[in-house]
């Protein structure tokens, strides 16, 4: 067994050993680092622990020290000097006409050398450009051609399923996938679905893989000859997770029935002939679900949902829908008008009632609404507008 600590550096999901040299490294803190490149800063991911000798890579490298003060802002000044490596790349390609991208750009830790990542469909001859940015910045000058997925690995974003790249946040390298994975899952063929970002075929198609694999081995396949409780039939579709078939019956076959895989037993796996195979005359049993006790319901309608702890002590018009919210069981709606109660629930008491005079003769009434018609035909017009006129002044026009 080997004592050793796990990293990761900036650019990276991959955790690398390194050996601690007797320092006690607790995971989040930082580290110096000594690699082939020189010396880097990196993060611990894993603290002091003990590996199989198998796993380590000799001859380990070791950890030279804890990360100071000092180093953090070299780490900062090394961040601004990337931000303006790139927009200065970014002018020397245009000046050279150059058919790239640039992607990224990593300065190391004592600032000696630059890299810069980029894409291209072909060879880029960039031997000038190379030429040019040593002149500018006086350190040591890489460039990398990388891939679309790398691409994506290093920008980072979101995928169709709303989480972050996996390539971005966890894994260590990039896993082979190919299109039979899809098939085998039974998943749509369109590019657009199964493809990600960086257009390439989706990495999470393999985590689920090997499930899939297992359950195709239990499973017919399809146009397989089975004999099911119902009869004899032909396998039309398979359902890998729900491990259930749709059988076409011989004496039904406009109407595909549902079984379950040991509800059926296999009489011919896969396409071929009938001939020579023997239906035996026992049929398999039926697959019953084991169904649970079904406790929530009884308890919705015996227990108020106010019994909680919080509600108990709670007035009496927050207990919406309990025994005490109205007359006879009922919940006492909201007034929203007309005559209400008062605050103790009983109704107000009633006004009493003006003593209406006796009714007149039909002649007065008559008599009286003639009087009222002729003052109100008497009566001057409401003012509307202009100059109000004074009293005893003529009016316009006389």
């Amino acid at each position: 067994m080997t004592e050793v600590i796990s990293v990761r550096f900036r650019s990276g999901c991959k955790n690398y050993y390194f050996d601690p040299q007797g320092l006690t490294v607790k995971m989040g803190e930082q580290v110096i680092v000594e690699t082939a490149q020189g010396l880097e800063y990196a993060t611990c991911t894993q603290g002091n622990h003990e590996v199989e000798d198998s796993a380590v890579v000799t001859p380990l490298s070791p950890v030279v020290r804890m990360a100071t003060e000092g180093d953090r802002r070299t780490v900062d000044n090394n961040r601004r000097r990337e931000s303006e490596a790139f927009d200065i790349c970014e002018k020397k390609i245009a000046e050279h006409g150059l058919d790239m991208k640039l992607v990224n750009v990593l300065v190391s830790f004592d600032g000696s050398k630059i890299v810069f990542y980029f894409t291209a469909d072909g060879r880029v001859d960039f031997r000038e450009l190379v030429r040019d940015l040593a002149g500018v910045f006086r350190a040591r000058i890489e460039l990398r051609q990388i891939g679309v997925r790398d691409e994506a690995k290093m920008i980072g974003g979101l995928g169709i399923c709303g989480r972050p790249f996996c390539c971005s946040q966890f894994l260590d390298g990039f896993l082979p996938v190919s299109i039979k994975m899809a098939k085998t899952q039974n998943l749509s063929l369109n590019p657009t679905k199964i493809s990600g970002t960086c257009g390439r075929l989706m990495c999470c198609l393999k985590y689920e893989q090997n499930a899939y694999e297992d359950a195709a081995k239990r499973m017919p396949k399809v146009e397989s000859f089975v004999q099911t409780p119902d009869g004899p039939g032909n396998v039309k579709s398979v359902d890998l997770l729900r491990e259930t078939m749709k059988v076409s019956l011989d004496s039904a076959p406009e109407a595909p029935k549902c079984y379950h895989n040991c509800e059926v037993c296999v009489l011919r796996n896969g396409k071929g002939s009938r001939d020579g195979i023997a239906v035996p005359a026992e049929r398999p049993s039926r697959y019953v679900e084991e169904q649970e006790e079904e406790f929530l319901e009884d308890q919705r309608l015996t227990m108020p949902f106010y019994m909680t702890s919080a509600l108990e002590e709670a007035p009496m018009r927050e207990k919406i829908g309990g025994p005490e919210s109205g007359e006879g069981g009922k919940p006492r709606r909201r007034h929203r008008g007309g005559r209400h109660r008062g605050k103790s629930g009983a109704p107000k008491a009633e006004q009493p009632k003006e003593k209406t005079p006796p009714k007149q003769p039909k002649a007065e009434q008559q008599a009286e609404a003639k009087t009222s018609d002729e003052g109100a035909k008497r009566r001057r017009p409401r003012h509307r507008g202009g100059r109000r006129r004074k009293s005893g002044e003529p009016p316009k026009g006389e």
